[in-house]
């Protein structure tokens, strides 16, 4: 295209009656010859269209040759291209004065605001103007990132953009696939979740995103998380929060190396990567020290079993901050959650939800001034060797006192829970409920 602007050799000694490129040094005087052009020219926008294609096609009929009426035809589209960028330009320019003269808020206030943004609301303010894309730009929007899809929508280059932009200012980081909006605490319905479920859900074109792969792919690798390492372990080093949803691609290396660049995290969730749990804890003993909040609910249930009692006394010993435990779908084993919950004195919130295992012996001698005595949640949901003997033991236990400051207790199974001295026999009594029922009252009463 940059070619068809230029004159041909025949034609060089000929004058062109179309302005040029400026040069770097213009003359004033011909600056000056430019403007008065140029505002004779636009005054030609208001009249009727017909008369100026007129107008060209004189001009096409008056030229001698072919080369030059197609030399005419590439001129005027290059100038009406010239003439609509820079009337765009100049429009946003505009607009972003009329905005920040208008706009009530000064930058450091219209940063808070942007800062509260989802961060896809975000991206859409920075959109909208120069004045709100300068602000949206400030490092301290990018706090807390949010790029959690329903769908494939987010790649590499996106989440190592928006670390970038946040640097020594981020927060807390949420990346991958989640079914829906992201369930409370305390709630035990399943996160995990497969790129191919949110395709289907969503009627999106798996084949139609493989195509695109090569050039423009919405799959996060498993090199996703190497930018919280970036620049010396810039941005890993004051996260506080670290959320990770199905992200299928995520292996081993690529979260422990994650976890090794964020010694401040506090907030650690987990939900359908295929990690291991033995070494994803390794990691968080050996570079996590602070953490309090532990959410991992395996991609496999009840088939990782490599667990170790000594990575529980590791746990227990590196991290004496944690206050939140959840290890859901995992193949445990009493023994070692005993370890866990008698080892860590502040733990309030427990979920072994749907692990496998777990006959609730660990349970035994909890409470008083022995570990678990500030429990305040518990849920056992769905684990389908919890034995009806040690869940009376609980209970009783409660009844004694032990659990002073227990709320909210759940040990309802599907299957029943499992019978004494029958490996295969199952109980569904309904006294457990009613007992549950009266912890609740007890608990609402207490507080009003």
């Amino acid at each position: 295209m940059d070619t068809l602007l230029h004159t041909p050799t025949s034609m060089a000694k000929r004058p062109c009656s179309f302005p040029s490129s400026p040069s770097p040094s213009p003359n004033p005087n011909m600056n000056n010859q430019l403007d008065n052009l140029l505002r004779t020219f636009l005054n030609l926008a208001d009249s009727p269209s017909l008369s100026i294609d007129h107008s060209f096609e004189h001009l096409l009929e008056s030229s001698p040759c072919d080369a030059d009426k197609s030399l005419l035809i590439d001129r005027a589209l290059k100038l009406g291209s010239l003439l609509l960028e820079a009337g765009k330009r100049s429009s946003r320019k505009r607009s972003s004065v009329h905005n920040s003269l208008t706009w009530a808020l000064p930058p450091d206030l219209t940063i808070k605001v942007l800062s509260m943004l989802d961060t896809q609301s975000l991206c859409y303010a920075a959109a909208t103007c120069s004045m709100f894309y300068k602000c949206a730009m400030d490092p301290l929007c990018y706090a807390n990132i949010d790029l959690t899809t329903v769908v494939p929508k987010v790649n590499n280059a996106v989440v190592s953009t928006m670390i970038q932009r946040a640097g020594k200012a981020l927060l807390s980081l949420k990346l991958g696939i989640v079914p829906g909006p992201i369930m409370s605490r305390g709630s035990c319905q399943p996160m995990v979740y497969g790129i191919q479920n949110a395709v289907e859900v969503s009627n999106f074109s798996w084949n139609d995103k493989k195509t695109r792969q090569g050039k423009e792919s919405s799959i996060l690798s498993r090199s996703c998380l190497n930018p919280l390492s970036g620049d010396s372990g810039a941005a890993g080093a004051v996260l506080r929060g670290l959320h990770l949803y199905n992200i299928e691609r995520i292996d081993n290396t690529s979260l422990c190396g994650a976890l090794s660049a964020c010694p401040s995290l506090l907030d650690l969730e987990i939900i359908g990567l295929h990690v291991e749990l033995r070494q994803t804890l390794v990691s968080v003993s050996m570079n996590c020290p602070l953490i309090e909040r532990l959410f991992f609910e395996s991609s496999k249930t009840g088939r990782d079993d490599s667990l170790k009692s000594p990575t529980c006394v590791e746990l227990v010993n590196n991290c004496p901050n944690l206050t939140s435990l959840a290890l859901r779908g995992f193949k445990l084993y009493d023994y070692k959650l005993r370890i866990l919950v008698k080892g860590f004195r502040k733990l309030k919130y427990v979920d072994f939800s749907t692990s496998y295992s777990i006959t609730g012996s660990f349970l035994r001698n909890l409470g008083g001034n022995t570990g678990g005595s500030l429990l305040e949640v518990m849920i056992l949901r769905d684990c389908i060797h919890l034995k009806e003997l040690e869940v009376a033991r609980l209970l009783t236990s409660v009844l004694a006192g032990d659990f002073k400051y227990l709320q909210h207790l759940d040990i309802s199974n599907r299957e029943g829970l499992a019978a004494a001295g029958d490996s295969y026999g199952r109980c569904y009594s309904s006294r457990y409920c009613f007992f549950l029922l009266h912890l609740s009252c007890l608990h609402n009463f207490s507080t009003c």
